[in-house]
């Protein structure tokens, strides 16, 4: 997974917003949190297609967040996009949306289903889960990857010549056998250490309290917004 910054100026220490989003290569799909104006040219600009996009995450009810979100839904339905696009937004979003389509006169060729943020699993994939904690008047997020498992040291469990089959599958899981001749066979040496999924946290509060500190605890901070 790649994170790509999308935010067109440097930010300010008097408020500092981030549009950025996360790239997963293998899988060609995008997502992305807060659409800032213009964040589309900024993609073309990275060889990033938006027609990868599968969800769109909106932090917060602000006009920077929200700016280039209809460009955006817009352009997509000019490329004759058909698969849906999910958006997980806060409660009164989705009335902006609406109006701005209304307004637009336009429809979209494929499908918009928005979902209202609350504290919770939102999205996951085969790799990554993103988990979001609602904070009085805006949002925190947390996303961890999934634990990665040793590879199984298939050369070794042919030296022990141990038949292929069912022991294998034991031996990965750290079963241990007694041997008649009194050895005993540890399943975990047979396998290289298992590796802990990395966390990253989103922060949009400037206060430090016990929700956003449990959230950062022992994960990189992506991203935090600061309001003099």
């Amino acid at each position: 997974m790649e994170i790509i910054n999308l935010t067109r100026n440097q930010p300010s220490i008097i408020n500092i917003k981030t549009s950025f989003i996360l790239n997963f290569q293998y899988s060609k799909d995008i997502w992305i949190l807060n659409c800032s104006q213009g964040c589309q040219h900024l993609m073309e600009q990275k060889n990033l297609r938006i027609n990868q996009i599968s969800n769109i995450i909106l932090t917060e009810n602000n006009i920077d967040n929200i700016s280039g979100l209809l460009g955006l839904l817009s352009s997509l339905s000019l490329i004759n996009r058909k698969k849906q696009i999910n958006i997980y937004v806060s409660k009164g979003i989705e009335k902006y949306i609406i109006l701005g389509k209304r307004y637009a006169k336009t429809n979209f060729r494929y499908g918009i289903y928005m979902y209202i943020l609350k504290t919770g699993l939102i999205i996951k994939n085969q790799d990554y889960k993103i988990y979001t904690f609602n904070n009085k008047l805006n949002f925190e997020f947390l996303l961890t990857a999934k634990n990665k498992y040793g590879k199984f040291k298939l050369y070794k469990a042919k030296k022990f010549r141990f038949t292929i089959g069912p022991t294998y599958g034991k031996l990965k899981n750290g079963c241990c056998f007694l041997l008649p001749d009194g050895i005993i066979i540890d399943g975990y040496k047979f396998t290289k250490p298992h590796k802990s999924g990395t966390t990253k946290s989103i922060l949009n509060n400037k206060y430090h309290n016990r929700n956003n500190i449990e959230i950062s605890h022992k994960s990189e901070i992506i991203e935090y917004k600061f309001i003099v």
